[in-house]
C-alpha cells in the first residue's frame, strides 16, 4: 500500500497519473467523491487514461474514444475490447491510499 496524495489534491472530477512506487503507471480518478484506480494505459492503443474525459464512473480514452468502467475496468465501447486492471483505493485520515505492491505483476 502506498500513499498517493491528500484527498484535496484530487478534487471531484479530476484525475492524476501515478508512476512513483508502482510497477506500471496507474490512473487515479475522483468520480464525485469515490476514488478509483485503473491501469493508466488504454488497452486499444498506447494512450494515458488519466488524460481522458471523466463522466460519472466512466473514463473515455483521449485517443480513440474507447470508454472504461472505473469500477470493473471493462470497456464499454469499441475500439477497446480488453479490460484494464483495477486497484483497491481507500481514503484514510485525508490521504488517498493505493493498495498495490511493488512486486505485483502488471
Amino acid at each position: 500500500m502506498i500513499t498517493v496524495c491528500r484527498i484535496e489534491d484530487l478534487p471531484p472530477g479530476e484525475s492524476m497519473r501515478v508512476t512513483d512506487g508502482v510497477p506500471a503507471p496507474i490512473a487515479l480518478f475522483n468520480a464525485d467523491g469515490a476514488v478509483y484506480a485503473i491501469d493508466d494505459t488504454c488497452t486499444h492503443q498506447d494512450a494515458s487514461l488519466a488524460d481522458g474525459w471523466l463522466e460519472g464512473c466512466f473514463v473515455e480514452c483521449p485517443l480513440h474514444a474507447a470508454s472504461f468502467d472505473l469500477r470493473t475496468g471493462r470497456p464499454t465501447c469499441l475500439p477497446a475490447k480488453a479490460p484494464v486492471r483495477t486497484y483497491p483505493v481507500t481514503v484514510e485520515d485525508g490521504h488517498v491510499l493505493l493498495h498495490v505492491s511493488v512486486g505485483e505483476p502488471v
